[in-house]
């Protein structure tokens, strides 16, 4: 929210990733940024890798962006990460709007 409150909408993605990274920074919440996801299949990792914004905690996925809205492709795209990852909590962030649009995806496999 603090990011947002003083950024407000209006920036790129990237914009918002550098600043978030840095208030995760400053209230010492352990994250990667940028992380690559294998993608498994029959056990082995596909050429094709995503990557995810950050990890926090080790176990938390946070997506950001920075649209007009929110769409189910967004939300798609989060609940793919948590499966290649095997983690179960997302959280999608979108900045583009007057007001923060947040979304908190569980993924159990």
């Amino acid at each position: 929210m603090e990011v947002h409150r003083q950024l407000g909408p209006g920036f790129l993605e990237a914009v918002y990733q550098e600043a978030l990274a840095r208030e995760f920074t400053d209230r010492d919440i352990p994250f990667k940024r940028e992380v690559m996801l294998s993608i498994i299949y029959k056990g082995k990792p596909l050429d094709k890798k995503y990557m995810a914004d950050f990890i926090c905690y080790g176990h938390l996925i946070v997506e950001t962006k920075a649209q007009s809205s929110l769409t189910d492709h967004d939300l798609g795209q989060t609940v793919n990460y948590l499966k290649a990852t095997k983690l179960n909590l997302g959280l999608l962030i979108n900045f583009g709007n007057k007001s923060l649009e947040t979304k908190r995806l569980i993924h159990s496999a």
